[in-house]
């Protein structure tokens, strides 16, 4: 995998079999994310990645802390700063991004995400207004990876859309059933009203 200079130190992003094995103990709902979930979806490679992300519930986020007990993890508190995340704190709700290493000043190997929930339903934190319930989340095929769903990953990455979310949304585009193009085309019109992904995704 590709190495990236950070101002707060390298990305080496781990193997992602490796990641999902430390993550398979885990006693909550998780699942891979960001773009991998859609090369899964998608069924083969396509692109290089920089990263792995890993989300889970906000509700979890300490036992999965515990989980990583051994690891360095390091919150993202907005507007663009890392800090130490010590075993057992709870974090604020602002903070949904999590820099995880294997040791201090060693080399980032994963991002946790911290995903929104109430009750059985999955929350976009980014508008309450879309909801969906949380077993409608995760996609388990038969490679046994959990991920999640690729319209929800695309829904993230439609807000500014960089050069690889749209080699995503268009390498996957072809694989979404009528009903995954139909929630996403409805949660792009409930948070941005028009957007250009929206006509594509009706034809």
């Amino acid at each position: 995998m590709p190495r990236t200079e950070t101002p707060w130190g390298p990305w080496e992003p781990a193997p992602l079999a490796e990641v999902v094995e430390l993550f398979t103990g885990l006693a909550a709902p998780w699942w891979v994310a960001g773009g991998y979930a859609i090369e899964l979806a998608v069924g083969r490679a396509y692109r290089e990645h920089a990263d792995v992300d890993i989300s889970v519930l906000r509700r979890d986020h300490r036992t999965v802390r515990r989980l990583l007990a051994g690891w360095d993890c390091w919150a993202a508190d907005p507007p663009g700063t890392l800090r130490p995340w010590p075993v057992d704190e709870p974090l604020p709700p602002g903070v949904h991004d999590v820099w995880v290493r294997e040791g201090e000043g060693g080399s980032w190997r994963f991002q946790l995400m911290l995903d929104e929930s109430d009750g059985d339903q999955w929350v976009y934190r980014r508008d309450p207004r879309i909801r969906r319930p949380l077993e409608a989340c995760t996609i388990t095929a038969g490679d046994g990876l959990p991920r999640i769903a690729p319209e929800i990953q695309l829904l993230y990455k439609a807000r500014d859309p960089r050069p690889k979310d749209e080699i995503d949304f268009t390498q996957v585009l072809p694989c979404l059933a009528e009903a995954q193009k139909r929630w996403l085309d409805e949660a792009l019109a409930t948070e941005h009203g028009a957007h250009p992904w929206r006509d594509r995704l009706r034809s």
